[in-house]
């Protein structure tokens, strides 16, 4: 067998794990298939996604889930005003022979949930955002590598902004995804109060193991893509940028800063997953047009009319699809 065919092999493979994870995973959350999907997606891309949400959504039940079912390890940290960079990475103490031991922070998991991000100041979210760029951590001048595949979801809170700390243009642009996080609909929201109101634990299962989950992001990389999907996906981030040649009026209009190389490249990787995971073997520009709002949503900066205009930033984007 080729390495093409075992790669076509791999992918069916593939297509129908996802649907055995999306099965699974539909236990626990009833309603939100986009945001899983967008969240498995992130994970096999080997991308981190920033949650942006109200309280109450069940953002932590959905990422343990999401864990338990690829049985991989999850820590959650709540991000809090005080919360020092050693909290997260873990510090060296002496140890009862009087020799520094290295104890390992919460961030040495495969998935982390870094609940309310925005809350804690800028000196610790720098020390999470260098860890998700180069998987590893550095103490005292020691690196130590974090376990592989490693995933992390921040969230944010939209409403109150009292007291946070914005992430910075440069730092949101390390996350794959801004995935808007809605209330639930009439008929999901009665599902979600007749199963949370009984007293049977629903229990999932393993699906995939660690291992497999490297296979597929690997497998990713591997799809092949046409020169005219990569041109598309660099014509669309070139629409963003004001004063560029291809820039529509409402560019120059209502944005004040568009989207950098690295949404290119993130539009193509996710393109070749969200292929993978509707059964093809190539993505094509519906694929691209797929995966752009998550993906442009948190590079592009509105300018104040557009603010003023009350024109949001997946009005712009729909706009130059």
């Amino acid at each position: 067998m080729t390495e093409s065919q075992s790669d076509v092999a791999l992918a069916d493979k593939f297509f129908e794990d996802f649907k055995s994870l999306e099965k699974e995973i539909s236990k626990v959350i009833i309603g939100q298939e986009e945001v899983v999907k967008l969240l498995l997606t992130s994970i096999f891309c080997q991308g981190h996604s920033l949650l942006v949400g109200v309280p109450g959504l069940a953002k932590t039940l959905l990422i343990s889930t999401i864990s338990s079912a690829l049985e991989l390890s999850f820590n959650r940290i709540q991000f809090t005003p005080d919360l020092m960079p050693s909290d997260i990475l873990g510090a060296e103490t002496l140890d009862k022979d009087r020799n520094f031991k290295f104890i390992k922070g919460p961030i040495f998991a495969n998935i982390i949930l870094a609940d309310e991000i925005n809350r804690t100041p800028p000196k610790t979210q720098a020390a999470l955002l260098e860890s998700m760029q180069e998987y590893s951590v550095t103490i005292a001048g020691q690196s130590y590598l974090l376990d592989k595949p490693f995933f992390v979801l921040a969230t944010q809170n939209p409403i109150e902004q009292e007291g946070t700390y914005p992430l910075p243009e440069a730092q949101l642009d390390r996350f794959l995804f801004d995935i808007q996080l809605t209330y639930p609909s009439f008929e999901s929201e009665v599902g979600i109060v007749k199963s949370t109101t009984t007293d049977v634990d629903k229990v999932v299962h393993k699906i995939l193991g660690k291992e497999e989950v490297m296979a597929y992001q690997h497998l990713v990389r591997r799809v092949p893509v046409a020169d005219n999907v990569v041109e598309y996906a660099v014509e669309l981030v070139h629409k963003t940028r004001v004063g560029n040649p291809k820039a529509p009026g409402s560019t120059n209009d209502y944005i004040e800063w568009g989207a950098g190389p690295r949404a290119s490249q993130n539009l193509i990787i996710a393109a070749k997953c969200d292929a993978l995971l509707n059964g093809k073997y190539s993505p094509d520009i519906e694929n691209v047009k797929a995966v752009a709002k998550p993906i442009l949503r948190h590079r592009i900066v509105r300018n104040f009319k557009a603010e003023a205009e009350r024109i949001t930033i997946d009005k712009l984007i729909e706009d130059l699809l």
